[in-house]
């Protein structure tokens, strides 16, 4: 008898026991980080890059992943996000060492906000941008909204380094002198509720709106779904993640110019949600996660190393990109529908995850992988004998077609003779 492998539920407390006790030890570990008890400055650096670019990462699978509305449009919200935060948080005795060039603007030159008023405006700001755009853009399908989006990605960065915006932006100068996070804390919790409350959105009835949005339009609309409400919606929530995820790269970089919301900014995020899988939350986080420890970790292969006295050739600077960039082309080869696919993490599935090892042990021992694996080449090998007989029947008949209509000719021949 083949053994068969049951799929078990855990109860609904131990579930919450084991999430408090995982939200328990992430607090703990940031704690440790921030404290100084483990890791370094450096380590801090990535999770923070990380953390943020997990919350960027899932606004952008809102659209892209849920919605299946290909957007690449998120550069130029996080750069509204960021220079709201920017201008709004340098200290009012610091900008007249910003501004040297041309005067900050008088509309604004005595206003500073908190860096959670400007991080808020930061998102209302792109979702404000995001709701205009919405209406004109999101009538368009697949490549041609890509392309429009990814141009209104451009024309915000080259907006912000527009001489007549100069007195706000600073122009190509860029801004500097923007706080800094005092703590670990704010980056982590402040992403983690955004991911929070789109993780909600998805699980309610304007997310199963989404996805039906995503599998067929058409079926959708014949549904009595709302194909533009329900778009531009999308759109506008993960503009505004977006914009705060912009601002908080702000606070984490201290300085920023339009430069560094070039289209590499983008093509980076659209990596994360295709390596992580389009359609899973779990699966950007992670690959937010693997991506920038990956980048930074693998600088040690852009260092000169040396056997002796000999300098090894190989070692030289880009040499990590080219690794980083061979190990995502695997993935991406394995794991066509990124690592995690459209699956969620559950408790649920980490404990048969690990039920279903000693099962295949046994399976392995008892000898019936060996006993399927000949029942799979035996009905193998029938199915191509049954090919094959079924193609020379195909012959013959054709064969004896052939001969009829042969027979057929000399008769008609033979007739009108």
């Amino acid at each position: 008898m083949p053994m068969e492998f049951t799929y078990k539920k855990l109860n609904k407390s131990t579930k919450l026991i084991l999430t408090v006790l995982l939200v328990l030890a992430c607090l703990a570990l940031t704690y440790m980080l921030d404290k100084g008890i483990i890791g370094t400055s450096y380590s801090i650096r990535i999770v923070r890059i990380a953390v943020i670019y997990s919350l960027i990462g899932v606004s952008m699978n809102l659209v892209n992943g849920f919605t299946g509305v290909f957007s690449l449009g998120q550069a130029g919200f996080m750069a509204i996000g960021a220079y709201c935060v920017g201008i709004f948080t340098i200290p009012l005795e610091s900008r007249a060492n910003v501004y040297y060039l041309v005067p900050i603007s008088e509309k604004i030159a005595g206003v500073e906000l908190p860096f959670a008023a400007a991080l808020v405006m930061g998102g209302l700001m792109a979702a404000v941008f995001a709701a205009l755009i919405g209406a004109p853009v999101l009538k368009l399908k697949s490549d041609y909204l890509a392309i429009a989006t990814l141009g209104f990605s451009e024309i915000i960065r080259a907006l912000i380094a527009n001489d007549q915006l100069w007195p706000i932006t600073n122009g190509s100068l860029g801004l500097k002198s923007i706080p800094a996070f005092n703590t670990l804390f704010a980056p982590v919790l402040i992403s983690a509720a955004g991911i929070a409350l789109m993780v909600m959105l998805i699980n309610s009835s304007y997310g199963r709106a989404f996805k039906a949005i995503r599998e067929d339009e058409t079926a959708a609309e014949a549904m009595g779904i709302n194909l533009f409400k329900h778009k531009e919606m999308s759109f506008v929530i993960s503009a505004f993640f977006a914009g705060i995820g912009g601002g908080l790269l702000a606070s984490h970089l201290t300085a920023i110019d339009s430069n560094q919301f070039k289209i590499a900014v983008t093509y980076e995020l659209l990596l994360i949600i295709v390596l992580g899988g389009l359609g899973s939350v779990t699966g950007t986080v992670i690959s937010a996660f693997v991506i920038s420890f990956g980048k930074e970790y693998l600088r040690w292969f852009d260092a000169s190393h040396y056997i002796g006295a000999w300098q090894i050739p190989i070692f030289r600077p880009g040499l990590r990109m080219v690794i980083f960039s061979l190990l995502l082309m695997a993935v991406v080869l394995f794991w066509r529908r990124g690592l995690m696919g459209r699956k969620e993490f559950s408790w649920d599935g980490i404990y048969n995850f690990f039920r279903k090892w000693p099962w295949r042990w046994k399976k392995f021992t008892s000898g019936q992988y060996k006993a399927e694996g000949k029942t799979k080449r035996k009905t193998k090998a029938a199915g191509k004998a049954a090919d094959k007989a079924a193609s020379k029947t195909k012959k013959a008949g054709r064969k004896a077609e052939k001969a009829a209509d042969r027979e057929e000719n000399k008769e008609v021949k033979t007739d009108a003779e």
